[in-house]
């Protein structure tokens, strides 16, 4: 299944690259913007088609033991290939995004008919009036910031474990995103979205209810350099001082999953994944603030996750508990850096999250780092390394360093 999912994605690049032979216009975009970009005869369409993977090395140790028991691997974190333009109408935009790497392919189930999610992003976006854009497919839905900064435009070597722990990340559905300037200055951007609520490349249906999210993004100072509100690192060393404030609420009605649309599957009465599964469902809310703040080689990123839900103990049908429990609680990530010079960067990030005990049973979880970076061409081509550590309530403290180098054409 793999190697022909695999060969039929070598098959489309290579007639990609035919047509852009017999495009009215082929040319090579300077690196880091792309492999080639199409031009349709007519230019009624557009293709850009990038590719991109970071190669990780960890070593890992449990520091409550005298720096005991290492372990140590190396790893592509995520491979990707994408593909982004117009089609028909430059008001009718497109994105497609497949992951290759095993990481990005991982997490199938029945509810995928037992096929790798190799989709990531597969979304129109039309707009169809003035400053309204409508967005059909699957995307990343309007959560918490750091999870909708791409992979590729990351200050340090990976998401916090507030994104790990909280993130709603990407789900089938419709957005539709606005925004208006209240002053010259002064921008505000909605988005609201309706979502199956069964995360990525579910097949099976929907199982609960839908997922319904909602995000308001406030610019007192006016927009970022090259949209840099949603990348990290102030690299542009903005001139004057940039900030977004955001706020977004998320509730999946019926949900029947740990972590809303992410984690496990709760199930009840005995039944297992399959046919004949049953669910265990509940209401989950989660609330998301954050703010990006830049200025002259300094920025700030804050986030503060809440998940609650009616009812986060699973229960049988006969009221019994199963055992499931709700990821309820909160999570707090205070990040900032600052650029020694337009291609080198320290950083320094705290983490903190601390679901509910009494439910959960988890102690509290802190987490300190200290990273450093390498921009040869900004994010399309950096080597980043950081060292964690982690203060595990009820377990062992960890001590945790990365080395990742970031490539994209």
């Amino acid at each position: 299944m793999q190697f022909s999912i695999l060969r039929k994605v070598v098959t489309f690049i290579i007639v990609c690259t035919f047509l852009s032979v017999h495009a009215q216009e082929t040319n090579a975009p300077k690196f880091g913007k792309g492999l080639f970009n199409l031009v349709g005869k007519d230019s009624t369409f557009t293709m850009k088609v990038g590719l991109r993977f970071q190669t990780l090395a960890t070593s890992q140790w449990d520091v409550s033991n005298g720096l005991s028991n290492p372990e140590s691997s190396m790893l592509i974190r995520r491979s990707r290939l994408k593909f982004d333009g117009f089609a028909f109408s430059p008001k009718l935009k497109y994105k497609v995004e497949l992951g290759l790497s095993n990481r990005d392919q991982s997490g199938a189930s029945y509810y995928t008919h037992e096929s790798p999610r190799y989709i990531l992003d597969a979304v129109l976006k039309w707009n169809f009036s003035g400053n309204f854009v409508l967005w059909f497919g699957q995307t990343k839905l309007p959560g918490n910031r750091e999870r909708v900064i791409s992979s590729a435009n990351l200050q340090m070597v990976d998401r916090s474990l507030l994104n790990s722990r909280f993130t709603i990340d990407r789900d089938i559905g419709i957005q539709l995103r606005h925004h208006f300037n209240l002053t010259d200055k002064f921008v505000v951007k909605e988005i609201f979205s309706i979502a199956q609520g069964e995360g990525r490349n579910i097949t099976r249906g929907n199982q609960g209810g839908h997922q319904y999210t909602t995000r308001v993004e406030l610019f007192p100072f006016g927009e970022f350099a090259s949209k840099g509100d949603y990348k990290g690192s102030d690299l542009k060393f903005e001139q004057k001082p940039k900030l977004s404030l955001g706020v977004a609420y998320d509730f999946n009605n019926n949900a029947s999953k740990t972590k809303s649309n992410q984690g496990s599957y709760m199930y009840i009465d005995g039944t297992l994944e399959g046919s004949s599964a049953e669910f265990y469902q509940t209401n989950i809310s989660t609330l998301y603030l954050d703010a990006m703040y830049k200025h002259n080689g300094f920025s700030f990123m804050a986030e503060y996750a809440n998940r609650d839900a009616k009812d986060p103990l699973a229960k049988n049908s006969d009221g019994t508990l199963t055992g499931d429990k709700v990821q309820v609680g909160n999570g707090l990530n205070l990040q900032s850096g600052y650029m020694l010079s337009k291609t080198i960067e320290v950083s320094g990030r705290y983490t903190n999250i601390s679901l509910d005990k009494d439910i959960t049973g988890k102690g509290a979880e802190n987490q300190y780092t200290l990273g450093v970076s390498k921009y040869i061409a900004e994010h399309k081509l950096k080597v980043q390394t950081d060292l964690s550590y982690t203060d595990i309530g009820f377990n062992t403290n960890q001590l945790l360093f990365r080395l990742q180098v970031d490539i994209h054409f």
